[in-house]
């Protein structure tokens, strides 16, 4: 009798074990321009999905444009991961969906992978609007502990807006008293931007700075982009909770290239190398990174 049953729990065990996780689906989203064509024969997020699809993750891809059927977000909850391109067509995504892409982060549905220029992404700015907000109560709940507090926002002048270097970095956020008992705060949304860019085509060394986060998992501690548009700090959003990349330049430039915050339940993951016109994408280690960053993401 003994003997029968730690069999069974010998094969119960085995069979956890042994059984294949589901898959993690990942939707790649790619506003699709036709500069793309200059770097990639079939569109840039067809080219990430076709290298992830080769990855030996356990990952199962979609890729989807913004000329699909509901903005290519048909299969948004689908979707565990969400990687997400855009560049010059940012406008072109509707509130209603952009809304939809935040509500899954928050709720722990969804996490979102954004690449290069989709810092100016609708549902990364909101991403990163919320986190400033949270951000500030946290602090004034801290530092203004039984004073009753209320929050007004101040936005850049226009949307998209391209700080200048020396400019007061945002978020930022100060409080006045309205009374005895109430106090005011105001808060500045972060820009989502940064004073400097050339997109010349210049190499970039990118530099692990957390070898330890499973999103450097296999990595060399520095690698090379070979082509890549070149972006200057300071960087406009919120402090993030991990910076994992650090990216350099020859000329002295340098940005924090992969940063992860936490939303709500869920994640935002932001990786910098890239721009549509240089293979970027075709680079293994790069493509490391996004199928590491999707294992993890979809994991936790």
């Amino acid at each position: 009798m003994t003997n029968g049953f730690a069999f069974c729990i010998t094969i119960l065990f085995l069979s956890i074990f042994s059984a294949k996780a589901d898959p993690i689906h990942v939707l790649v989203w790619d506003e699709r321009q036709d500069r793309q064509s200059e770097a990639y024969d079939d569109f840039l997020g067809n080219e990430i999905a076709k290298q992830l699809a080769a990855m030996p993750e356990d990952l199962e891809i979609r890729s989807v444009a913004l000329d699909d059927a509901g903005q290519g977000l048909n299969d948004l909850e689908w979707a565990d991961v969400l990687i997400w391109w855009g560049h010059v067509r940012q406008d072109d995504v509707t509130e209603e969906n952009v809304k939809r892409v935040l509500d899954r982060i928050l709720a722990g549905e969804l996490d979102l992978i954004a690449l290069h220029s989709a810092h100016f992404s609708s549902p990364f700015m909101e991403a990163m609007n919320w986190r400033s907000m949270e951000d500030a109560r946290n602090h004034f709940a801290e530092k203004d502990k039984g004073k009753l507090m209320k929050f007004t926002t101040v936005a850049p002048p226009k949307p998209r807006t391209v700080p200048t270097y020396g400019s007061h970095l945002t978020p930022s956020w100060f409080s006045y008293r309205l009374n005895r008992k109430t106090y005011a705060a105001q808060v500045h949304l972060p820009y989502c931007c940064f004073p400097g860019y050339r997109a010349d085509g210049m190499p970039s060394t990118v530099t692990v700075k957390n070898s330890e986060h499973p999103i450097a998992k296999n990595l060399p501690a520095t690698f090379q982009v070979q082509q890549t548009e070149m972006y200057d700090e300071p960087f406009h959003v919120p402090a993030p909770d991990e910076v994992i990349f650090e990216e350099t330049w020859e000329l002295g430039e340098r940005f924090r290239a992969g940063m992860l915050w936490n939303i709500g339940k869920g994640n935002v993951f932001y990786f910098r190398p890239g721009h549509e016109t240089f293979p970027v994408f075709k680079q293994p280690e790069v493509i490391q990174v996004l199928a590491n960053a999707c294992q993890w993401l979809g994991r936790n």
